[in-house]
């Protein structure tokens, strides 16, 4: 069975700006372009019979679209850097998402994510990379942001067993609400 997990997709444009970031980093492997996307919850390896339900219940998810931004530059492991990540913008309607992802799978009986939900786009994985390297890295391109963004949909991908990174396939396609543009309900039409 593929590991599963929910995440953003990260729209053609920003995904552009953040492929200009590759490269420059000794014992760097970035991450194919294709694959950027934001995890908002690792789910692992399932059977087919737990995979349905969340596919059911995450569909059920009723939220509106909002808007995100990809801003700053960190790395993951401060004595060992690991990877290398672009920060995400903190909206508060990305973490009502997340928890209310994480409450669906910890309701079907899935473990709590041991990690804090930090949301970001991993670019590369670090093997053997110097701390100095990394801080060089990071140094010269901190100011990096993109424009903001509108987030449509969350989907479920797939990732077979590998070293991470891709490739990975799209399961299924969650949409979020269009929000109403002025705050009404253009449906119901007060009597005067």
């Amino acid at each position: 069975m593929p590991r599963l997990f929910t995440a953003l997709e990260i729209p053609r444009n920003a995904a552009m700006s953040l492929s200009l970031l590759r490269g420059g980093l000794p014992g760097a492997r970035w991450i194919d372009v294709e694959n950027y996307h934001i995890t908002l919850r690792f789910i692992g390896d399932v059977d087919g019979r737990t995979a349905d339900e969340i596919v059911d219940r995450l569909d059920r998810i009723d939220r509106p679209e909002f808007q995100l931004q990809l801003t700053g530059m960190g790395a993951f492991g401060s004595k060992k850097p690991h990877s290398i990540f672009a920060g995400v913008s903190n909206p508060p309607e990305l973490y009502a998402l997340q928890a209310e992802i994480e409450r669906i799978c910890q309701r079907l009986g899935l473990p709590a994510d041991p990690r804090k939900f930090t949301p970001h786009v991993t670019l590369a994985r670090l093997r053997n990379s110097r701390v100095e390297d990394v801080v060089n890295y990071l140094s010269g391109r901190g100011g990096f942001h993109t424009n903001s963004f509108t987030v449509p949909r969350f989907v479920l991908l797939s990732s077979r067993d590998s070293v991470g990174g891709g490739p990975y396939l799209t399961e299924e396609v969650f949409p979020l609400r269009e929000p109403f543009s002025n705050g009404t309900s253009d449906s119901f039409i007060h009597p005067l």
